[in-house]
């Protein structure tokens, strides 16, 4: 056997199974029993003679030979589906953009950029998606996203160690600082003592396997009182609003940030710096890609002033 006898299946089952991380996810988005899953990546594995992923607890990732192959099953499932559109007599996607983020980015990038993008360039189709950084960048791999938006802290590095190694290019770098209702003491004095929010009821988003538990101030000593736990930033916002806790965010939210919060500084501690990096896999990119790049780099830059 060899690469021939590959069949189309299995390459949507490489190509779902590296995006989703687990064999169990694969078989849920594509509505196919586990065992079915692990039967395609078994025949897959025999067809080409090469271990395609490595098990560890928790999921799966694709080996060497397995983003080669992924890398050519990327390419074949696109030049399908460009094929079927056309003998349907549909429009040719070529001005189609997929784009992941990570939460808090939707309201103050993504939106305005997308909006920017309507006046001048009202072919162009977007599609987008939230996600944590794993997962985002598990479907840059696989193809399935052109363009992400990751946060990162210092020292900065690749959100993956694979190859080829991905492109990233720093948009904006942002302070991190409290979010505490109006009416609290902390937002009459601007500042607040590292010591004097370790009792504090936080709200938080729920932690997850490779993410941090985020809206909790870093490095705070003690194990930290969580009283809500929410993934979406405005949610959050709105609980401290209205009394129910405090939380770590940036002041880059404040063109949505809802009436009765106030940000203050945290100090006692170093400062926690994050940056907005625009993450693809290295290569040429597209008109369209590059259209939706210039609207994102624009967004960042007014947000920088």
């Amino acid at each position: 056997m060899g690469v021939a006898d590959v069949t189309l299946v299995g390459l949507r089952v490489l190509r779902e199974v590296a995006e989703r991380g687990t064999f169990t996810a694969a078989a849920q988005a594509l509505g196919y029993t586990q065992s079915a899953v692990s039967r395609q990546v078994a025949a897959l594995e025999q067809a080409t003679g090469a271990r395609l992923f490595d098990r560890f607890p928790g999921g799966v990732r694709p080996t060497g030979p397995g983003l080669a192959l992924l890398r050519h099953a990327v390419a074949a499932l696109d030049a399908l589906e460009a094929a079927d559109r056309e003998l349907r007599g549909a429009r040719d996607a070529t001005g189609r953009v997929r784009l992941g983020f990570f939460p808090a980015a939707g309201a103050v990038i993504v939106a305005d950029a997308l909006a920017t993008l309507r006046q001048e360039r009202s072919h162009l189709t977007v599609t987008s998606r939230e996600g944590t950084t794993p997962a985002l960048v598990r479907a840059l791999r696989s193809g399935t996203l052109d363009l992400a938006l990751l946060t990162s802290r210092p020292p900065h590095r690749s959100p993956d160690t694979d190859d080829p190694p991905l492109r990233v290019e720093p948009l904006l770098e942002t302070r991190l600082a409290l979010a505490v209702p109006t009416d609290s003491p902390f937002a009459e004095r601007g500042t607040v003592g590292v010591e004097e929010i370790a009792g504090q009821v936080w709200i938080a988003s729920p932690g997850s396997t490779g993410e941090p538990l985020l809206g909790v101030w870093p490095g705070l000593p003690g194990r930290p009182r969580i009283a809500h736990t929410a993934r979406d930033w405005l949610t959050k916002l709105h609980l401290v609003a209205a009394g129910a806790g405090i939380t770590t965010a940036s002041p880059a939210l404040l063109p949505v940030v809802p009436p009765g919060v106030r940000f203050v500084d945290v100090t006692g501690i170093a400062e926690e710096i994050r940056r907005v990096d625009l993450v693809s896999l290295p290569g040429p990119v597209t008109a369209p890609v590059q259209c939706l790049v210039d609207a994102l780099r624009r967004r960042a830059a007014d947000l920088a002033d």
